[in-house]
């Protein structure tokens, strides 16, 4: 069996790379000046993507026949050369290199997926305390209808919150909805809300999520999340769900008004935004769940490997101190 040797924020420029890593994204062969090559998008459990190109010679039969034995999400083993091009961190492989399509069994496939960073049960643990707090009958029926659903149980165990940016390893979704719920409960103490209604809608505000991703060698949007997307899946789910136990006009339209507003921003998704004090405590304490984990995973993976105070954050636009 082939095993990780080295993450993506790991490798060094200039090194040779000899590993394993799965394909995100596969583009067509193309000819250059010297043969044929081809570009993959690479990934790994560090949560970075990089290029790839395989440099062929003259004999497009031979490039092509490695060309043909790679899809999406194949796990393949490469020996290559770590530079750069255009700024940006590429892997680079020639003829004589190692370009091998590894078959299930040959490779770890948590290899490829970021462990979680709390124990599991203990976490189930916590969201069942959380459910056991909400006393209005309507809603303790529907968040003990959800989350004791096998299917749903079985999916929070390894579930992602994301496909990048935040949370996205095993059990990212439940860590992630355990952490705005528990800010929440300092709204609640701070602005008397009520109590009932924002744990229910910071538990299930991203509900959708378990849909709109699927996870193997790789998190990725499902079809019909990258149709419909989280926010309108989970409050599908939802109104189907509460028609089911007849919640109650109100209640029901009040909880999906927190699902539809969490991001809080039209230009972020949310077809609302949010129209009273408990959605907008969920739509930030969702945003800071998000905002905080994704810094502090991004400072994380640098510390160690720049030598100044600050580094920059291209997504975020950021310089961010490192010390």
């Amino acid at each position: 069996m082939f095993r990780k040797k080295q993450l993506l924020s790991d490798l060094k420029p200039g090194a040779f790379v000899d590993d394993v890593f799965v394909v995100k994204i596969k583009r067509e062969l193309r000819p250059y000046q010297n043969g044929f090559r081809f570009t993959l998008i690479l990934s790994d459990a560090s949560g970075r993507s990089v290029e790839y190109v395989y440099w062929g010679d003259h004999d497009e039969t031979a490039v092509r026949r490695i060309f043909d034995s790679i899809q999406d999400d194949s796990v393949i083993h490469i020996q290559a050369t770590h530079g750069s091009y255009r700024g940006k961190p590429q892997l680079s492989s020639q003829p004589g290199d190692m370009v091998t399509v590894l078959s299930p069994g040959e490779y770890e496939p948590m290899d490829f997926i970021q462990p979680a960073r709390r124990p599991i049960d203990d976490m189930l643990k916590e969201l069942d305390h959380h459910i056991a707090s909400v006393k209005n009958p309507d809603l303790h029926s529907l968040l003990t209808s959800v989350f004791t659903d096998p299917h749903i149980r079985d999916k929070l165990r390894i579930h992602p919150a994301a496909v990048e940016i935040h949370h996205n390893r095993l059990g990212g979704f439940l860590e992630h909805i355990l952490e705005t719920t528990s800010l929440c409960k300092l709204c609640i103490k701070f602005y008397e809300l009520d109590h009932d209604l924002t744990i229910t809608g910071a538990l299930l505000h991203d509900i959708g999520k378990l849909d709109e991703l699927s996870i193997s060698t790789r998190i990725k949007a499902t079809r019909d999340g990258q149709l419909l997307g989280h926010i309108t899946q989970g409050a599908l789910y939802l109104n189907q769900k509460m028609n089911t136990l007849k919640t109650p006009a109100l209640l029901r339209e009040k909880l999906l008004h927190i699902v539809i507003a969490h991001h809080g921003h039209l230009e972020y998704g949310s077809p609302k935004t949010p129209m009273f004090p408990e959605a907008m405590a969920v739509h930030f304490a969702d945003a800071t769940s998000a905002k905080v984990d994704e810094l502090k995973t991004f400072i994380d993976s640098v510390k160690g490997n720049i030598e100044g105070d600050f580094v920059y954050y291209k997504r975020g636009n950021l310089n961010l101190l490192v010390k």
